[in-house]
Formats: C-alpha cells, sequence, structure tokens
C-alpha cells in the first residue's frame, strides 16, 4: 500500500495517489443507503447522517460528558501544555524538500496555527537560524475567505517549478480544491486553473494544459465515489468541454491516466490504471492512440525509472518468459524497448528480497536510485545505479538499529538526505552532496527523558503458531509484577507497516510519568513484505486479531503488565482493531481508546468508500465471504450480556475517509446496553485529527488523562464493578 517517492512518475502518480492511496475513505454526501432490514434492526442507523441536526446534537452532548469526565482532571491542562509547547516548539527541525526554487518547508506553531509554506536556501537552512521567505500564508488566506483551510500540497509544473496548483481541504476533508499559484509572484493566478472540490488530484502536461481526474458527476465517479476518468483540460476553455482521454468502469475503486516522466522531465508517453480492488490495478500504456494493457500482474505498479531503463515492483511472483521474479522485487527494462514493445521488452532482475526484509518506498538524484528497506523492522537505504549494463549496488552508512529514511531528493543534482530515529533517539538528519559521503546536519532536539529507559524486541506465538514480534519501551529494571501502566498500539492492515519512531509527546506525557509503551507487528502490515500481508486479509483476517491479542498475552504472561494495567490504542484499521481486540477478549484490557475506526463491517460496504476496501475485508453481500466478516465485526459484538471495559472513541465529523457512524453507533448501542464509554467527536479536524496544534493538544491531553484514570489510578472499592448507563438518545 506504500507509495514510492520516484522522481520519475512522481507527477503521474499524484493522480493516483489522490485517488486511492490512503487505506480508508469515507462518503462525500451526508447520508448513507438505507434499506427497510438495516432500519428495523439498527436503531442508530440515523447516526449515519453526518451533520443532521439529530446527529450533530447527539454528538455535542457526548461531547460535553466527556470533556466533563476528562478536560476536569486536574492533569489534563498540565498534560495540553506540556503537548502545545512540543508542538509549537520554535527549536524543532523544519524538514525540507529539494525543489527548483529552493528548500520548501510547511511550518504550523502558535503564531501560524494552519500554517505558511516557506523556502530557503541549503546554506541558510543549515544554520541554527535559517531565512525564510514565505511562499504562502494559510492563515490568512483562510481569515480573508472565511473558510477552514487546511494546506494539502502543491504540484508544480517540471523543470522550472514556477507553476503549481495548490490543494486546500476545508476543515481537514480529503476532498479538496485546487488552485492555479505564480511561484514568481508569489500569488494565485487570476483567471487560472481553478478545480471545485473533489478526490481526485491534477498534473501538468504543459504550463497551459493539465491532466485532471475528478468527481465529475455521478457517471464519472466509481462505486466506490473515486474518479473513474482523466480530461485534458486547457487554459481558456470550461473545465465541462475537457476532453476525455481515459475512463475506467463503474465497478474500478478508481482509475486515471498520468504523463510518464524521467527525471529530466522528459515525457515519455501516457500511463493509465484501473483499481480492480484495492489491491489490484491494471495499468496501460497508450501506444499509436490505443490504450495497451500491459501483461504485468494486477499487484505489480511501475516504479520509476532511472539510466534509460524503465523500473517495475511486484507483490508477487512474476514470470516472465523463463524467468520468475520473486515477490517484491524489484525489475526493470530498457526504457526505449520497452516503449517499443511493452509486453515483449525483456525484464531483468534489479532486487529480491532477503529473508524478513521488504522495500518501503524510495527516491532518486540526478544520477542514482535509492531503495529503502526494512530488514527485521530495522530500516536500511541502498543505492543503485545502472553501469555498463549490470546493476550495482551499496548500501548507505546509516545508524544501524534504527528506523531510517530518505526525507528529500535533488531532481538537478545527486543532493539527498536521510533521517535516522528510534523511540528515544530524537531524529537525526543526513546530507550527502555527492549521494554518498553522509554528514550529519541537523538533530531534533529531545522532547523528554530517556535515562533508564529502554528498548527491547520480543515475540509473541500467535494462535496459529506464527511468531509475531513487538517493541516495547519501559523503564530499566522495572519489575515484572504486572504493575506497569502499559499503552499497547498497532496497525495490522493494508501492507502499511509501524516502525519505531522518537515517542515525543509519548515519551513526555507518558513514559516519564511511569508508563511502557508497545508496538505490536501483527501479519496484515507491512513489515515483512506483501506475503506478511496477504496471509491476512479476507477470509484470514482474523490472524491479525489473533496475533493482537496473543503480543497481549505474551506481555501479561512475562509481567510486563497485567489486564487491570493494559490499555490499546488504534486509528482507523487500527481502530478496527482494537475493537475486535476488546470485543472478543475483553477480559484482557482495562483501556480502550478506538479512533476514527471501522466497526460495523457487516454495513462498512454501504458507508461511504466502503466498497473500496473490500480487497482487503471481503465483501459482506457474498454469503461465504459475510460469513467472514460476521466472526469478528465489533459492532454486533456490543451486547448487553458483555461486561467490557470503559472504553473512549474518538471520531471526527469533517472526517471523509473513515465515516464518524461507526463510532457514533458504537457509543450509542453501548449506551443502550448500559455499558460505560466515552465519546468524543471532533468537530473540526479531517482523518488525522485536529487542525492547528491547540487542537491536537488538547486531543492528546484528553487521550491521556483516560489512559491515566483506566490505568494509573486506584479503582474505588466496587467500581471495577460498575457501569455507567448513559441515555441513548
Amino acid at each position: 500500500m506504500t507509495l514510492t517517492s520516484m522522481r520519475a512518475l512522481a507527477a503521474g502518480l499524484a493522480l493516483a495517489a489522490a485517488a486511492a492511496a490512503t487505506p480508508l475513505a469515507a462518503q462525500d454526501s451526508n447520508t448513507v443507503t438505507d434499506t427497510e432490514w438495516e432500519a428495523a434492526n439498527d436503531p442508530f442507523i440515523w447516526l449515519e447522517e453526518t451533520r443532521s441536526d439529530r446527529a450533530l446534537d447527539w454528538v455535542r452532548g457526548e461531547n460535553a460528558k466527556t470533556e466533563d469526565a476528562l478536560q476536569t482532571d486536574p492533569r489534563f491542562e498540565e498534560l495540553k501544555a506540556e503537548a502545545l509547547a512540543i508542538y509549537n516548539a520554535d527549536d524543532r527541525v523544519p524538514g525540507v524538500s529539494f525543489t527548483h526554487y529552493g528548500l520548501i518547508n510547511f511550518w504550523q506553531d502558535a503564531d501560524n496555527p494552519k500554517g505558511i509554506l516557506r523556502r530557503t536556501t541549503m546554506e541558510s537552512w543549515r544554520t541554527d537560524e535559517p531565512e525564510w521567505e514565505t511562499i504562502l500564508d494559510v492563515d490568512a488566506l483562510a481569515a480573508a475567505e472565511d473558510k477552514e483551510w487546511v494546506y494539502r500540497g502543491m504540484s508544480c509544473l517540471p523543470p522550472d517549478g514556477t507553476r503549481c496548483m495548490v490543494s486546500l481541504s476545508d476543515g481537514g476533508k480529503d476532498a479538496s480544491i485546487q488552485r492555479e499559484f505564480d511561484l514568481e509572484t508569489l500569488s494565485f493566478v487570476e483567471g487560472g486553473f481553478e478545480l471545485p472540490e473533489s478526490q481526485g488530484g491534477s498534473s501538468w502536461l504543459d504550463q497551459d494544459t493539465l491532466l485532471i481526474s475528478r468527481n465529475f458527476s455521478e457517471e464519472t465517479t466509481t462505486e466506490s465515489f473515486y474518479p473513474l476518468t482523466t480530461r485534458v483540460w486547457k487554459r481558456g476553455t470550461s473545465i465541462d468541454d475537457a476532453e476525455e482521454i481515459f475512463r475506467g468502469e463503474k465497478a474500478d475503486v478508481s482509475a486515471g491516466a498520468y504523463l510518464l516522466r524521467d527525471g529530466e522531465a522528459v515525457i515519455h508517453g501516457r500511463m493509465a490504471y484501473r483499481g480492480l480492488s484495492f489491491h489490484e490495478r491494471a495499468y496501460y500504456f497508450e501506444k499509436d492512440g490505443e490504450w495497451l494493457r500491459l501483461n504485468i500482474p494486477e499487484k505489480a505498479n511501475p516504479y520509476g525509472i532511472i539510466d534509460g531503463q524503465i523500473l517495475f515492483s511486484t507483490d508477487v511472483d512474476w514470470t516472465r518468459g523463463e524467468q520468475t521474479f520473486p515477490a517484491d522485487a524489484i525489475v526493470a527494462a530498457d526504457l526505449e524497448a520497452w516503449k517499443a514493445d511493452p509486453n515483449g521488452a525483456e525484464m531483468t532482475l534489479v532486487w529480491a528480497p532477503g529473508e524478513r526484509q521488504t522495500k518501503r518506498g524510495g527516491g532518486s538524484t540526478k544520477s542514482s536510485m535509492y531503495v529503502n528497506l526494512l530488514d527485521n523492522v530495522r530500516g536500511k537505504v541502498l543505492k543503485f545505479d545502472y553501469q555498463d549494463g549490470e546493476w550495482v549496488s551499496e548500501e548507505i552508512a546509516l545508524p544501524e538499529n534504527a528506523t531510517v529514511g530518505i526525507t528529500t531528493t535533488s531532481d538537478e543534482t545527486d543532493e539527498i538526505m536521510f533521517a535516522a530515529t528510534d523511540f528515544l533517539t530524537p531524529t537525526r538528519w543526513f546530507y550527502a552532496k555527492d549521494g554518498v559521503t553522509l554528514e550529519q546536519v541537523k538533530e531534533s532536539p529531545s522532547r523528554f527523558e530517556p535515562e533508564g529507559m529502554e528498548i527491547e524486541q520480543y515475540e509473541a506465538t500467535s494462535k496459529d503458531g506464527t511468531k509475531i514480534p513487538y517493541f516495547i519501551v519501559k523503564p530499566k529494571g522495572m519489575v515484572m509484577d504486572g504493575t506497569t501502566p502499559t499503552l499497547l498500539t498497532g496497525y495490522g492492515g493494508f501492507q502499511v507497516p509501524r516502525l519505531p519512531g522518537y515517542l515525543g509527546s509519548t515519551g513526555k506525557l507518558w513514559l516519564e510519568r511511569g508508563g511502557a509503551y508497545v508496538l505490536g507487528n501483527m501479519r496484515g502490515g507491512g513489515e515483512f513484505g506483501p506475503e506478511w500481508h496477504q496471509t491476512a486479509i479476507r477470509e484470514n483476517k482474523q490472524r491479525t486479531w489473533d496475533d493482537f491479542i496473543a503480543i497481549a498475552e505474551d506481555i501479561q504472561e512475562r509481567g510486563f503488565t497485567s489486564a487491570a494495567h493494559l490499555g490499546i490504542q488504534g486509528g482507523s484499521q487500527g481502530g478496527l482493531l482494537v475493537g475486535t481486540a476488546f470485543t472478543q477478549r475483553p477480559d484482557l484490557f482495562n483501556a480502550a481508546i478506538v479512533q476514527i475506526p471501522l466497526f460495523d463491517m457487516l454495513r462498512y460496504h454501504l458507508i461511504g468508500r466502503g466498497a473500496s476496501w473490500i480487497g482487503e475485508y471481503g465483501d459482506p453481500r457474498i454469503p461465504e465471504q459475510k460469513a467472514w466478516i460476521d466472526g469478528y465485526s465489533p459492532y454486533q459484538k456490543l451486547t448487553e450480556d458483555q461486561d467490557f471495559p470503559r472504553i473512549y472513541y474518538v471520531t471526527s465529523t469533517a472526517d471523509d475517509r473513515t465515516h464518524p457512524s461507526h463510532g457514533r453507533k458504537a457509543a450509542a448501542r453501548m449506551a443502550a446496553n448500559g455499558q460505560d464509554y466515552l465519546y468524543y467527536e471532533d468537530m473540526q479536524g479531517g482523518h488525522s485529527g485536529g487542525v492547528d496544534n491547540e487542537q491536537r493538544a488538547k486531543l492528546q491531553a484528553m487521550q491521556w488523562v483516560y489512559l491515566m484514570q483506566q490505568l494509573m489510578d486506584e479503582p474505588t472499592p466496587g467500581e471495577e464493578l460498575e457501569r455507567a448507563a448513559p441515555t441513548a438518545n
């Protein structure tokens, strides 16, 4: 599921990424398809009406109760202040991207809550106090237009990069508008290109022409509510008259066309794709005015262009002629030979994974390709060059036993920057002018005291005997009596890896107060490559939940913690993970934070873009597949005869990726059952929560207060047996 950042296809992949890069999405409309059966059997279906008066009145009532329970706690203000100080700290290292027009950074702080887009030079950035030129002040723009604008990125015409399309989201939604911006005048172009709010994206063909993929109408939108067409829009013409050049099918997840560009911004043709499911795509190359479908696996995709070679990545074994390339490999063909005969050109192996290795994206400079690897959940970066008809590689000398990555690459030079971190070590930034010789140029300040803390890695044994790794960050010499308050988190879906990273606010607000932190690497994620993901999807999705439960059992058996002091947290697919865990094994936990979740899995295909995730979970409309899902769907497991811990649901009204009704309905059902819970809906932010640092700090503080109440505070006599009975509407 991870998209590469390869330079050669960056402009084209913007369309594909905008259409279907995120694992979970939600609807644009305010209501969800209803049926007589569902209405009769689900008394809370009305909470699927995103902004109805009745639903929002319920949300405000729930928010008030949760704020009373958490914000009145004497720890709340201190926690919020500590979090906000970290988020707004002036000494944060400003991450940058190499561009033709300077080093670009997007910055948010107390004075710029919505943020400013700014630029500097490499020489200035390396100093302690860089000099910045503001490109776009989002706060000023939002105030002038009375909008809750959230900056979503900028795509510029290569190679000069002076004309750009700026994406802005109203309130944090994934859907965004796009406006043409001039980087020479630092202003929006009067009468320039402007795209209305929609999913989808755009890419530049030339200064007067865009390729656009939008939800123009119901006929040009898939059943998953993504665009299925791409048009060529010429300056000075109506968008309604833009020529359609590619169309997918209604049943596709998404579809679109893009330009095949190399590192010199030379266009080598047009590519297109159809998302057959979330995990399978059909790719096309325009040849002689016709779209030729590429004879590549549906779980393979273009990866980039370097040194006159076009590269592909495959998530499954790929047999081409007499050669079979293994899953997760990178293969290449001569670009000109491939353009002449896309389905007949000879392919060669560039890289294949070793045991417990997988790639996770990459980048390229003017001369070389770089691939980021995971080796037993530790990071490495390899540099590749095509020399004298062969691929040669070398490992970049980055810190060992750390999470490392490529932060930015230059199209025009061999300059590249990397970052390295772990749970306890702030991010270090490395610069290589020649692409190889590293110089540490920045180090993020410490946000908590790591002295007395340690990182360890263990394995739990899942239900089927598979060994599941996890990390624990804990006090050195921790007494193994099960009393340490511990937070367990993870994701386990869509081939997304969860990796060690500096804990920052978690270290300050939780670890310094005596808590421990556990990160699980369950099947379904991307920590060990495509097979690690594919072995725990659809009919085998229960394996992900089993793995998570196995970790919870293992940390208790080892004495790290106990059920009374163990909490779990996850968002999006991770929210579903937490929901399955506490409904299947409520005896293992005393706290659960269910963030922006999927929860009603028997109905998820009807709620927003749920149809796009059938490749991961299955289709509830098919009896056999409904049986898989019915076995774990958390919403239906919230029965009144079960004793659950006090659950904390967190959603967002503006989230158009995971619809808030999943969390709303879960809370309402627990209320009707007389079971204890908290529900809070952020009425400003989108899928990521909080549009500014103030709101993010508030949400963080509320969650840590909840965990402290559940896992650190001594219960009053009999409290563990009591369940509150909030009133359902």
